[in-house]
C-alpha cells in the first residue's frame, strides 16, 4: 500500500497563514497529512477533523495522536456546521477541504474504487450508506447512467458503454471492478484503448460521484464553511478535477465581485464577501510532481473572509 503524501502542502500551509491561537477544520481528514502540518503550527489552538469514513479517522487517530488538541468527527462535511455549533464552536479561523479520494481508499482492493484491482463494485466513502457502486450498474435507466458518465465522466462514448451495461446485465448482474472494466473496453474503439491511461478511468470516476453525491453537497459545504470563517479567516480548496474545481472557481468569484447595474453611476461602499488570495490557480511544481502522481490533477484556490 502506498504511503498518503498530501498534496500541495507546502503552498496550503503558506497560504492559510496559521494562527497558532486558532481554531482550524479539516474537512476532509483522509490520511491526515495536511492536519499534522497545521497541527504542528498551533500551540493553544486546536484542529477538528471531519471524515465519512471511519477508517479514515482510526488512520488519521494514530497518526495524530501525539497531538491533544485534534478532535476527530465521523461525518460528512456537509454536517460539519451543525456538529461544530453542537460543541459551541460557532466560528474558525481557517479550513481546509482536500476534495477526491484518498490514496488508501484506492489502495484497498475491497473498497471498490480503482479499476486496478479485481474486487467488489461498492466505491462508498462512508461504509454504511445504501447506495454503492453495484447498485447503480445494476438498477440505473440507460438515461440516468449515459448522464452520469457524460457529465460526471465527461465519457464521450458514454451511450455506447451504457448499451453494453444494459445487454450484459439482462444476462446477469454484474458484480466486480474487472467485470466492469472489460464492458468498457468493448465499448470502446481500438484508437481510445491505445491512448496513454486507463480506458475505465472517467467511468469509474463517475460512479464514485454517484455514489458519494459529491458535487450536489460541495456548494452548499463551502457556502456553510465560509459562514464559519471568522473575518481574516482563511479557506483552502485543493480539487482534483474540472468539475469540482468549477464549482469552487464560480463561487469565489461570485463572493469576491460586487456587480454595480450597467450605466449607474454610483460610489460603492460595500466590500465583497471574500478576496481571492491567488488569482491564478496553484498547481504542483516539478519536484512535487516527480515524488507523488495524485498530484499531477490537483488545483489549488484560496480565499480570505472580508466581513461578516
Amino acid at each position: 500500500m502506498e504511503k498518503h503524501i498530501p498534496v500541495l502542502l507546502k503552498e496550503t500551509i503558506e497560504l492559510l497563514d496559521i494562527n497558532p491561537n486558532g481554531i482550524y477544520v479539516d474537512m476532509t481528514l483522509g490520511g491526515g497529512g495536511h492536519s499534522e502540518a497545521i497541527l504542528s503550527k498551533l500551540t493553544k489552538g486546536k484542529l477538528i477533523g471531519f471524515d465519512q469514513d471511519l477508517y479514515a479517522i482510526e488512520k488519521a487517530k494514530k497518526r495524530l495522536s501525539k497531538f491533544s488538541n485534534f478532535y476527530a468527527v465521523n461525518d460528512n462535511f456537509i454536517n460539519a456546521k451543525n456538529r461544530l455549533e453542537a460543541i459551541n464552536i460557532l466560528s474558525v479561523d481557517g479550513i481546509i477541504f482536500d476534495l477526491g479520494v484518498s490514496s488508501f481508499q484506492f489502495d484497498i482492493p475491497e473498497r471498490g474504487f480503482s479499476y486496478r484491482f479485481d474486487a467488489p463494485l461498492d466505491m462508498r466513502m462512508d461504509q454504511s450508506a445504501k447506495t454503492d457502486a453495484y447498485e447503480v450498474i445494476n438498477t440505473y435507466e440507460y438515461d440516468e447512467l449515459v448522464k452520469i458518465f457524460f457529465e460526471y465522466g465527461e465519457e464521450k462514448y458514454a451511450r455506447f458503454i451504457t448499451n453494453n451495461i444494459i445487454k450484459k446485465r439482462q444476462i446477469k448482474t454484474i458484480k466486480t471492478t474487472f467485470e466492469l472494466v472489460d464492458i468498457i473496453k468493448e465499448s470502446l474503439p481500438n484508437k481510445e484503448l491505445n491512448k496513454k491511461g486507463h480506458p475505465a478511468k472517467k467511468v469509474f470516476q463517475a460512479l464514485r460521484i454517484e455514489v458519494n453525491q459529491e458535487l450536489e453537497i460541495l456548494g452548499e459545504a463551502l457556502k456553510n464553511a465560509i459562514d464559519l470563517l471568522n473575518v481574516g479567516g482563511r479557506l483552502a480548496v485543493i480539487t482534483f478535477h474540472s468539475l469540482e474545481d468549477r464549482i469552487v472557481k464560480k463561487l469565489f468569484k461570485d463572493l469576491s465581485t460586487i456587480t454595480i447595474p450597467k450605466g449607474l453611476a454610483i460610489l460603492v461602499d460595500e466590500i465583497p464577501a471574500i478576496k481571492l488570495i491567488n488569482r491564478k490557480v496553484i498547481t504542483a511544481d516539478e519536484k512535487e510532481l516527480e515524488n507523488n502522481n495524485r498530484a499531477h490533477s490537483a488545483k489549488l484556490r484560496v480565499i480570505e473572509k472580508n466581513r461578516k
